[in-house]
């Protein structure tokens, strides 16, 4: 949520951060609505201050035995007026709050410009392209044929974009959770966190899931209750409506969850394999790092992620979203793109964003400085350290083999049990 402030003294810096998102709110909305907020209360004031005076003119004629009557009757109609247009005042304040809710992060000035995906820079490079001598296969079709991928019992289980992983692939999986996790804790000192996977609406409303995203998430029926999108929800609002102290900063807090997504708008997209599933797990790292140092803070969770992808020997690239395409709560983005032999293309494994206080503002998640007396909003950050599924689907499509082979990478062999090597059965 952005500072009240504000949208109210430079709607002008809102309405180019619009503009530049491509977004159709318009700030003037939001504008008359304020002024309508500031004319109610000016109204109420004044008939508080008539009723005042009036209620010292009953008493002072209560005091000198004269009659009132006329004057409490006009008391009754100012406060009758004055309880409408409280009514009035707090569906306006309902309306903006609501608007504000709406308003999605201002880009930082690093951010590039762009109006969609096709304006995303490159930053930079990492590996190279496996050189295969035989055409790839893609990753859904390998795991069905190596046995670890079951996509046609989970559709009879529940449905579509569902699988049952098992054998090599349940391990793997489970090997690339652990040593993703392995890595973040003892290599990039952050605290693991097992929370729960489901969630209310206001820690929703938070991270800035809700209003505006509920389409795409599953809801508890009968209950204010929600599946948890990604493990961000529930490590962002950990200490939501506390305020830290600035020792305490930056808190590195890391999960490994399922994520449930009801994809909403994706209708045939990615409808074969592992890329867009309604239920998968995934390593999310968070920070909640001081605002002076978030920034840098961005750089190093990349890098985190970055390191994930370089252990296992995946050739990748970074790009930096650009303001068409950057998430709603974020000032900037770095996504991290693996190559897919399979698929021929480079498919996002990792997003790393830096909110500002945009979350902060909204899940009331303060710190205390040293040397002022005024809490300060934190700066969240998080970033997929990775998605599992994804990791699987990119180390399926570049460690296959001519003999429909999968190669073990190196790094993972300790998680499973010393297999070099999965064969067609």
């Amino acid at each position: 949520m952005l500072d009240l402030k504000l949208m109210q003294s430079n709607p002008e810096i809102v309405r180019e951060s619009l503009k530049k998102r491509g977004s159709k709110l318009d700030v003037q909305e939001f504008l008359t609505l304020d002024e309508k907020r500031k004319e109610i209360i000016g109204q109420v004031e004044e008939l508080k201050a008539e009723r005042n005076r009036a209620s010292k003119e009953v008493a002072e004629r209560k005091r000198n035995k004269e009659d009132a009557s006329d004057l409490i009757q006009a008391m009754g109609e100012v406060s009758g007026r004055i309880k409408k247009l409280d009514a009035e005042l707090s569906e306006v304040e309902a309306a903006e709050q609501e608007w504000l809710m709406a308003i999605p992060n201002i880009p930082h000035e690093s951010t590039p410009f762009g109006e969609s995906e096709d304006d995303n820079p490159v930053v930079r490079y990492w590996g190279e392209k496996p050189e295969m001598n035989f055409t790839p296969k893609e990753h859904w079709e390998l795991g069905v044929e190596l046995g670890g991928l079951d996509f046609e019992r989970a559709a009879k289980l529940t449905g579509a974009r569902f699988v049952v992983s098992r054998k090599w692939a349940a391990r793997l999986e489970r090997a690339l959770a652990t040593f993703m996790l392995d890595t973040h804790l003892e290599e990039h000192g952050y605290t693991e966190i097992i929370p729960p996977f489901i969630v209310n609406r206001e820690t929703m409303t938070g991270t800035g899931q809700l209003p505006k995203f509920e389409e795409d998430l599953f809801k508890l029926r009968g209950t204010e209750y929600y599946l948890i999108p990604t493990a961000e929800v529930p490590l962002t609002n950990l200490y939501s409506g506390e305020v830290l102290d600035e020792d305490q900063l930056p808190l590195l807090l890391t999960a490994h969850t399922p994520c449930f997504r009801s994809e909403a708008g994706s209708y045939g997209k990615d409808t074969k394999g592992l890329i867009r599933q309604h239920q998968f797990m995934k390593v999310e790292m968070v920070n909640l790092a001081h605002p002076d140092k978030s920034y840098e803070a961005l750089e190093t969770m990349t890098a985190c992620a970055e390191k994930i992808l370089q252990k296992l020997g995946l050739h990748y690239r970074v790009i930096s979203l650009c303001t068409g395409d950057i998430g709603f709560s974020a000032a900037k983005t770095y996504d991290l793109e693996v190559w897919l032999p399979g698929q021929d293309k480079y498919r996002e494994i990792s997003s790393c964003s830096n909110c500002e206080d945009f979350q902060a503002r909204r899940a009331n998640l303060k710190f205390q400085p040293r040397d002022s007396k005024k809490k300060q909003y934190v700066h969240t950050l998080n970033g997929s350290g990775l998605a599992v599924g994804r990791t699987l689907v990119a180390v399926l499509e570049n460690y296959q083999q001519e003999d429909g082979s999968l190669v073990i990478p190196e790094a993972l062999r300790p998680y499973m049990g010393g297999l070099e090597v999965v064969r067609p059965e």
